[in-house]
């Protein structure tokens, strides 16, 4: 890459990445000495009055904005006909790429991702200013777990006139049913795209998918999401809640504000239902209907008025059969007491498995009966918040208005992740694999110049955690300091050396010496040499050409021979002595070169020095 530099002062290093109107460069502010992003628009842009108001906007606007899980502003400019803005630099993965390498992230995980998404569109719509461009790739995951939202490049404050007639800013597959049509956009336009991504975060997958993004965007103002728990059973009902309220089609009827969906979703964390989410409907209402049973109908039966013999006149008394008359009819009074047809016989007990704990009430209610005590216990088949048994049993008759027992799930067991930085990874998959509680998942190796090669820098879900028991544990294991192959640079220009070298996480220190056969500003020679693994961040030093020496020769004359010598091998020269009669003897009487002339670091000056002639 051409060495590029900013405004005087930020010299870009590296390309890292390029969006619909800007390229980002990873570069050196030269002037603090920290590592910073800039974003530069595109120079097809550049000469458009709209879309450079529009990038100064994001600047000023962005700049204003100040919170962990913001990316900070920290000077935008304009150089020659460039424009570009400067940000802080972030070390980590975005979502999506983090979606697709892993797969769909644990439910939890990613609740406590968009709990901090929301955190940071709270502040920005605290100040009118909607994002409009929420997706995974512009949400970055830092190694410490911390969340950076990023690229408000085409946001723009909620009460600017300034627009695009017929255009649609974003991208079609996290787009709001509003922000498709071209219609205003709210904060709700932001939280709806948020669903998005939180849908593709448990799913793996986004709702909407179309042949064109013009297609996508259609599904997203007419069509209704496939329910995420229809896609992955293990996303617990809250999430789901979360989720699909998010994604309404009616902005009115999303959460109305980014701070309201955040404490659902701290609810759903601590294992609780979405509040928030029931409204208009929970998650499961969307999809679910859980009927009441249907109620046997039993048809009284009338008992057959017992028939009397008419008395015979002459054999048997009258009284006779009168007292066998009434025998019988208490017998037939009796029958249909069991029976329950003078209204104080029993009722069967309904069904109440997987009906949540309200629902049962109804259904008890309708049966005359009434809901006894309700107790809670941990199950991995059933659903949090529905009934795992009942007491007593369905079927079972029993008085009115006597009293059913409910045990209702409390989800799978919620357990503590145990502390396992500083053992080594033999140790921790030794742990975790006896553990009752846990699992282990897989490792991932890491450089870590702190933490000793093959022990523990971190796990995923982080040391404390409360997750699902048998919840499978991501080991970090640091692989010691990276190991970096110095770059050949012995006969490059200065410039492309430093920058190759910078580019395998090495620094530079230059020694600049004279040379008469490399050209100025060449490397001469590198230490270490090229090819030779050092550890990342380690010094390579470079001796650079600063081309011929040139020395002017010293003016010897009328000094004695041994002052000349000493002058002219202190310049760098040779001197070469010819001795000539003469009566200034020991005197130096003439040198060639000349005084002043030019000469190179070796060459021979030739001195006449003054000889007695011998008498003859």
């Amino acid at each position: 890459m051409e060495e590029l530099t900013f405004g005087r002062r930020y010299r870009a290093t590296e390309k890292i990445g390029s969006g619909g109107m800007a390229d980002v460069y990873k570069a050196v502010d030269e002037v603090l000495g920290r590592t910073v992003a800039v974003k530069v628009l595109h120079a097809r842009y550049a000469a458009d009055p709209n879309f450079v108001a529009r990038f100064r906007q994001e600047a000023q606007a962005a700049a204003n904005l100040s919170h962990p899980n913001i990316v900070n502003i920290y000077d935008w400019g304009r150089d020659g006909e460039t424009y570009y803005i400067v940000m802080e630099y972030v070390n980590g993965i975005d979502l999506k790429s983090l979606v697709t390498e892993r797969g769909p992230l644990d439910p939890l995980k990613a609740a406590e991702y968009a709990t901090q998404v929301c955190a940071a569109l709270g502040v920005a719509h605290g100040y009118d200013i909607i994002h409009r461009d929420i997706k995974p790739h512009n949400i970055v995951l830092t190694p410490d777990g911390a969340i950076k939202v990023m690229d408000f490049g085409i946001a723009r404050a909620g009460n600017t006139t300034m627009t695009q007639t017929g255009s649609v800013l974003g991208t079609a597959q996290y787009l709001s049913p509003e922000q498709a049509q071209g219609r205003a956009l709210t904060p709700a336009s932001d939280l709806y795209s948020l669903g998005v991504t939180l849908y593709e975060m448990v799913t793996g997958k986004v709702p909407f998918e179309g042949d064109t993004p013009v297609a996508t965007a259609l599904m997203q103002v007419n069509d209704t999401p496939t329910p995420p728990r229809q896609i992955r059973g293990s996303i617990p009902p809250g999430l789901e809640a979360v989720i699909l309220r998010a994604m309404r089609k009616d902005p009115a009827q999303r959460y109305s504000s980014a701070a309201e969906m955040r404490d659902d979703l701290k609810r759903v964390l601590a294992g609780g239902p979405a509040v928030g989410g029931a409204y208009g409907g929970s998650g499961e209402a969307d999809h679910t209907s859980v009927l009441p049973p249907v109620e046997r109908t039993v048809a009284p039966r009338t008992s057959a008025a017992p028939r009397i013999t008419p008395v015979p006149e002459s054999r048997t008394s009258p009284w006779v059969w009168l007292a066998v008359a009434i025998v019988l009819l208490a017998l037939g009074i009796g029958g249909a007491y069991a029976l329950g047809m003078f209204g104080n016989g029993g009722v069967i007990v309904p069904p109440l498995t997987g009906m949540t704990e309200e629902q049962a009430r109804t259904e008890l209610l309708a049966a005359e009966l009434d809901l006894g005590e309700v107790t809670t216990e941990n199950s991995d088949a059933v659903d949090v918040g529905l009934i795992i048994s009942q007491d007593p049993p369905a079927g079972n008759e029993v008085e009115k208005g006597a009293a059913v027992n409910i045990v209702v799930s409390a989800g799978v067991a919620q357990v503590q992740v145990s502390d396992l930085v500083g053992m080594t990874e033999a140790e921790a998959i030794d742990f975790l694999q006896n553990s009752e509680d846990l699992d282990y998942n897989r490792s991932v190796r890491e450089n870590n110049a702190e933490v000793p090669k093959g022990e523990v820098i971190r796990t995923e879900p982080e040391a404390g955690a409360l997750v699902p028991k048998g919840t499978r544990v991501i080991l970090y294991v640091s692989e010691g300091v990276a190991q970096v192959k110095v770059p050949e640079v012995t006969g490059k220009p200065v410039a492309d050396a430093r920058a190759d070298i910078e580019a395998a996480a090495l620094t530079v220190t230059i020694t600049e010496v004279f040379s008469d056969t490399v050209a100025k500003g060449t490397v001469i020679s590198q230490t270490p040499d090229g090819g030779v693994l050092v550890e990342a961040g380690s010094t390579v030093k470079l001796e650079v050409s600063k081309g011929p020496e040139v020395i002017i020769v010293p003016d010897v004359r009328t000094k004695t021979e041994a002052e000349a010598k000493d002058l002219l091998i202190a310049a760098g020269l040779e001197p070469q002595v010819v001795y000539v009669d003469s009566p200034d003897d020991g005197i130096v009487i003439n040198q060639f070169p000349i005084p002043g002339s030019s000469a190179s670091r070796g060459d021979v000056v030739e001195i006449e020095v003054g000889k007695i002639p011998e008498e003859p």
